[in-house]
């Protein structure tokens, strides 16, 4: 979508005159005498110190030691201090705490299988589980920082695991259950992780994902990790165990005295480091302490779409991703409960996502974009199979949305009576920056704005306020939520964060705000693409190709080009039965009428997939590299690696041809 196309959007849902007031988040504004959404988030930001104290005390955090400054600015804004000299544990806030006020029966976990199998966790039952995997941790000799690995599929053990070792002061570095052992080895050799929690393997569509096979070949020689733990999710017993090494999960447990009582720990004790896939070079260690991020998704979560107690949370994401803890925190520390769906959306039939949302009674859905163009796929049946009537928010995250997948999750998902709250951050920023509301009206495809409580803008190249322009997006105050510094220092923390404008985060995003106040966002500003001196974000092109019925999904990139610099590419994912090669033609020309004749791409190509990562997200770059045949980069978080074979054979195709 182009600036033009933005500034034509309508508001496409209204919240009830009185969902505010009866928000968790209208709640407590009535306490300090605000009743209005806007002047609360006015006073969120002109006061930080106010309103991280008034989020902390909404949320019911219990201190172990009360904190004696809310913020101390003095390292500087990019290494803030929040809740200075406070003590907590990130176990005790989102699972002990419920149990001492008598909600221990009350559901924290609803878990549905690949296979179908459904497992319920109540408060009392995790707390008992988390409590003796600590136990069992420190048998294996963990202690307050050091690094356990989790490489686990989503099941309640990876819950147990974050929390029990955050009960003990240790370090969490969760990895997708996807990777093949190169980036698990990566990622355990730069954490130096202790202990690894893995399982023998997990059904995915049906078929059999050997991980302990991939992590017994990524731990090869590696010293570092003197301990596997063995979760049988498979049961079948065949996993090649090493005796010295690898303990079976029950085993472990069955020799544990429960730690019942959580330690307290300093506020910037870590307890996630959480990698990031970096487009050139090795992945970005993350580091996240017990009142950073956890309590940044519970504040947002709560804040932007009501989750709180009894609150049942659905995200779609793996536990190697961010909003994998996301959906921890964010159910957990509001008393909610957290629905883990292990799998894919659209298997055993297109309508899994949608049927294991009515069975668990999920309240908030959250699912990425590109998640909602590949169901839309399947038809309009699928979805409205399914009254879903628990529904109330639909939360989305990943990038872009397009127009079509939007209007189609909103009418079919969504039933047009729900809200779809998109969020955008990131694992370095802990939880977004930009965010929509439950109780604000929404245009397709937007944001209402900053997320509560962040100094959130829009900037040109000289780092000045923009408005109605595309530019960068930038944060001008600290927060909870952001990373504490990379695990490998200071140094290019500070570079990619804070080098370009001095005393402003920049998020890496192309972002425009429309007369009417609401955001958008328009994709990556390092996907940027050069047309005849014009920066266009690929989400600009993309909308127009994906608003056609014939495709599916797209991809744009620039490419080298001896006249023009830059010249537009584009990868396109076609309906079963579309004519490639006339569509193809059809489309070129559509953006050229849509967007003007400069925008006229040099080629577009059919394709059987796009590149992505798990949990959605289009990886252009690597599209792009493998079309001009440069260096991959970091490909751990790619999905489906298979696909790249095609774009290197498209541009052998095109030397030929030339």
């Amino acid at each position: 979508m182009n600036p033009q196309e933005l500034e034509r959007l309508q508001i496409a849902w209204q919240p009830q005159p009185d969902a505010f007031a009866r928000s968790p988040l209208g709640r407590m504004g009535a306490r300090y005498g605000i009743t209005d959404i806007d002047k609360l988030a006015h006073r969120a930001v002109a006061e930080p110190e106010w309103f991280w104290a008034a989020a902390a005390e909404d949320l019911g955090i219990e201190w172990m030691r009360p904190y004696d400054a809310v913020l101390d600015l003095s390292d500087g804004v990019a290494f803030p201090h929040f809740f200075r000299g406070g003590k907590l544990n990130l176990a005790d806030y989102t699972v002990d705490r419920w149990v001492r006020n008598g909600r221990g029966p009350e559901l924290a976990i609803w878990w549905e299988g690949d296979d179908g199998a459904v497992r319920e966790v109540t408060y009392e039952e995790l707390k008992q589980a988390v409590d003796t995997a600590a136990s069992a941790f420190t048998a294996q000799s963990i202690a307050e920082g050091d690094v356990v690995g989790m490489f686990l599929p989503m099941i309640p053990e990876a819950v147990v695991t974050i929390l029990a070792a955050a009960k003990l002061g240790a370090i969490v570095a969760p990895m997708f259950s996807g990777y093949g052992p190169l980036p698990v080895r990566q990622r355990l050799q730069d954490s130096a992780a202790k202990l690894l929690v893995t399982a023998d393997g997990f059904p995915r569509r049906g078929r059999e994902v050997p991980l302990k096979r991939i992590a017994d070949e990524a731990i090869e020689g590696l010293d570092t990790v003197r301990r596997v733990l063995v979760v049988p999710r498979l049961g079948s017993g065949e996993a090649q165990m090493r005796p010295q090494r690898d303990v079976w999960w029950p085993d472990a447990m069955a020799l544990a005295k429960p730690l019942h009582d959580a330690p307290a720990f300093d506020v910037e004790t870590p307890c996630m480091l959480i990698y990031t896939s970096g487009s050139t070079g090795a992945p970005k260690g993350c580091v996240h302490t017990h009142a950073g991020m956890p309590f940044k998704f519970a504040q947002e979560a709560r804040h932007s779409m009501g989750v709180e107690q009894g609150t049942r949370l659905l995200w779609l994401t793996d536990m190697g991703w961010v909003m994998g803890p996301f959906l921890i925190s964010a159910s957990l520390t509001n008393g909610g409960t957290a629905v883990l769906l292990e799998g894919t959306p659209d298997f055993p039939q297109p309508d899994r996502l949608w049927a294991a949302a009515e069975r668990s009674e999920t309240n908030v859905l959250g699912i990425a974009p590109t998640v909602a163009r590949a169901l839309m796929a399947y038809g309009d049946s699928w979805p409205d199979g399914h009254r879903l009537p628990d529904l109330r928010v639909i939360g989305t995250t990943g990038e872009p949305w397009n127009l079509e997948p939007w209007w189609w999750c909103f009418r079919h998902v969504g039933k047009s009576r729900v809200p779809i709250v998109n969020i955008s951050g990131g694992t370095e920023c802990g939880a977004s920056i930009v965010a929509g509301s439950a109780y604000r009206p929404i245009k397709p495809a937007s944001f209402s704005g900053p997320t509560l409580g962040l100094a959130t803008d829009v900037v040109d190249d000289a780092g000045q306020s923009v408005r109605g322009q595309v530019g960068e997006l930038v944060v001008r105050q600290p927060w909870p939520g952001m990373t504490k510094s990379l695990w490998d220092g200071p140094d290019r923390y500070l570079q990619t964060y804070w080098s370009r404008f001095p005393g402003l985060w920049l998020q890496g995003d192309f972002a425009y705000i429309d007369a009417d106040g609401f955001w958008y966002l328009l994709g990556r500003s390092d996907d940027t693409i050069m047309l005849a001196g014009k920066r266009v974000g690929p989400a600009e092109v993309e909308s127009v190709l994906v608003d056609d019925p014939q495709v599916v999904e797209a991809a744009a990139v620039g490419v080298p080009d001896a006249v023009k610099g830059e010249a537009l590419v584009c990868f396109v994912v076609l309906l079963p039965g579309a004519e490639a090669a006339t569509t193809a033609d059809r489309l070129a020309a559509l953006i050229a009428d849509h967007a003007g004749p400069t925008m006229r791409p040099k080629a577009i190509h059919v394709v059987a997939a796009l590149p992505k990562t798990r949990n959605g997200k289009v990886m252009r770059r690597v599209a792009r590299a493998a079309y001009l045949g440069e260096a991959l980069g970091d490909l751990s978080a790619l999905d489906n690696p298979e696909a790249i074979a095609e774009y290197t054979e498209l541009r052998t195709s095109q030397e030929q041809a030339s």
